[in-house]
């Protein structure tokens, strides 16, 4: 059954799944790239950025590789695809990653301004749906063609799909650090109210992994 996923989303002890202050230096906000220290060091991190050698192959390694199996579209939010606010100025963002995004597949990128599809390298298009959330699920179902679909975030945009009861399996990566402030991912929300579960969770090196998925029958 094709599902709604969301793999490796780091947060800090206190709740925060990104730092304040998103910017062009600071894509993940101040203080943000220490959520995600425990995939830099992996060998899929070193992979995606064509380092074929280093990397360690733990648990953090292998839990990241499992989360780009079975993809066969992902969902952004307009902030994870870049910092530019507001109606487009032009064609000249094209994300963080180059020329070769790690996606590999339809990519639906949550915005309220339109603009034409953006072909990339390795398979990545960059599709950009001005009609909300489920018009975005709803398209990247099909683009999928059976697979599953991955919510890569950012903490908003993951907000509104558990908010609507959509995602089916939640993987956090628990990071021991404090960011004190940022992007609250649990803030005004009732996680067992609106029907979901801890199924699992597995010590890696240097985050915990928490697996929560959405249950089936009334909690």
């Amino acid at each position: 059954m094709q599902k709604l996923l969301v793999r490796s989303f780091a947060i800090s002890l206190d709740g925060y799944g990104a730092g304040p202050g998103q910017s062009l230096e600071n894509p993940l906000g101040i203080r943000g790239t220490e959520l995600m220290e425990w995939f830099f060091n992996t060998r899929v991190w070193r992979r995606m950025h064509a380092q074929e050698d280093g990397g360690e192959a733990g648990v953090d390694d292998a839990v990241a590789a499992r989360g780009f199996e079975g993809i066969g579209a992902w969902i952004l939010g307009r902030n994870m695809f870049g910092p530019v606010r507001g109606p487009w100025p032009d064609d000249g963002w094209r994300g963080w990653w180059g020329d070769e995004p790690p996606y590999h597949t339809p990519v639906f990128v949550l915005t309220h301004h339109a603009r034409a599809p953006l072909t990339m390298a390795g398979g990545t298009e960059f599709r950009f749906v001005t009609e909300g959330i489920h018009a975005a699920l709803e398209q990247a179902r099909a683009a999928a063609a059976g697979r599953d679909v991955r919510l890569g975030g950012g903490v908003a945009t993951i907000r509104q799909y558990r908010r609507a009861g959509l995602i089916d399996e939640l993987h956090l990566a628990l990071r021991p650090v404090l960011l004190g402030s940022g992007e609250q991912l649990f803030k005004d929300l009732d996680l067992r109210a609106l029907g979901y579960e801890c199924a699992s969770q597995l010590a890696g090196e240097r985050a915990t992994h928490v697996f929560l998925r959405r249950r089936t029958d009334p909690p």
